[in-house]
């Protein structure tokens, strides 16, 4: 479905995400350290809108050339909102402020320890994009209707785990959770759908 990038799709996704009930934070593990992604809404190369994902740079010592939202782990005293908008500036050169912020959706708990919070936020000035180098490779715009295809996603089982592992087929990669599970999730509350995601499982490589 065509979702033009205008002041109207910014109040529907408003709207749905203020609509959509998160799971409550005391029931997350409190051992995990706190960090934040952006879901960060921009306009695609056409007139649709599209969230932005970034191809972490090669000479990370984490998680290096991996697909990820932009986003990293909380400051002390940082709030997950704070951080996501912090990491929007330093890996993109977006300055965004409360004003911008949507919602937020589940918090995800991943293997390597951390709980993250996705923060929705509407970034209105694509031209001010400029990655930074020292974190990010490139920088992609996915329009929301390539997220809504009905093969956008799919589920595999692996041995290590009872839990399904989700996947996000993007052009001719596959990304995985927990990037893969919070994309969904977004999809589903777009569409209405109150769809939890803490119990999609990562891929082995990830657990680390």
């Amino acid at each position: 479905m065509m979702r033009s990038f205008d002041d109207a799709t910014r109040r529907n996704i408003a709207d749905a995400c203020a609509a959509f009930t998160r799971l409550r934070e005391d029931d997350a593990p409190a051992a995990l350290k706190r960090a934040a992604v952006a879901v960060a809404l921009t306009a695609s190369e056409g007139e649709d809108t599209a969230l932005l994902l970034t191809l972490r740079a090669s000479h990370l010592r984490a998680h290096r050339g991996q697909w990820a939202l932009p986003g990293g782990r909380c400051d002390s005293g940082e709030t997950p909102v704070e951080a996501a908008l912090r990491e929007l500036d330093e890996e993109l050169g977006l300055r965004l402020t409360y004003a911008d912020v949507l919602g937020t959706l589940d918090d995800y708990p991943t293997r390597s320890g951390y709980l993250i919070t996705p923060v929705v936020v509407w970034a209105a000035d694509s031209a001010a994009i400029r990655p930074n180098p020292d974190e990010v490779a490139s920088v992609h715009r996915i329009a929301l209707a390539t997220i809504e295809r009905d093969d956008a996603f799919d589920f595999v089982a692996i041995p290590e785990s009872s839990r399904r592992v989700i996947r996000f087929h993007h052009q001719m990669s596959l990304i995985h959770a927990p990037t893969a599970a919070l994309i969904y999730q977004f999809r589903e509350v777009l569409a209405g759908r109150h769809t939890r995601v803490t119990d999609l499982e990562q891929p082995v490589f990830a657990w680390k």
